[in-house]
């Protein structure tokens, strides 16, 4: 699944975009890069019922913003996407959606 893709099934899952939880990251001072991630993946499953790999994923985005490694860009790993930049707005507003 593509970090765009666990980003997208997060909001499915909760209502709630990317961008609204970054907010809610900074509230509690976990967009800290030295906040281990252990207390954000609990939060994140008590308060919202995200799984590891969702979690991980918000992680990233809470600590690294949009971009991801280009490395995963057009590749057939599985964590492949169509760009280095995710889209953090929400589905209804990403560029070609219908």
């Amino acid at each position: 699944m593509s970090f765009q893709a666990y980003l997208d099934t997060i909001e499915d899952k909760t209502g709630l975009t990317p961008r609204e939880f970054i907010a809610l990251a900074h509230e509690r001072g976990y967009d800290d890069p030295a906040v281990k991630a252990g207390p954000v993946l609990e939060w994140l499953k008590q308060d919202y019922g995200l799984g590891r790999g969702h979690g991980m994923a918000l992680v990233h985005v809470f600590r690294n913003g949009a971009k991801i490694d280009s490395k995963h860009v057009g590749s057939s790993g599985t964590h492949r996407d169509e760009s280095d930049t995710l889209w953090l707005d929400g589905k209804k507003t990403r560029p070609g959606s219908s």
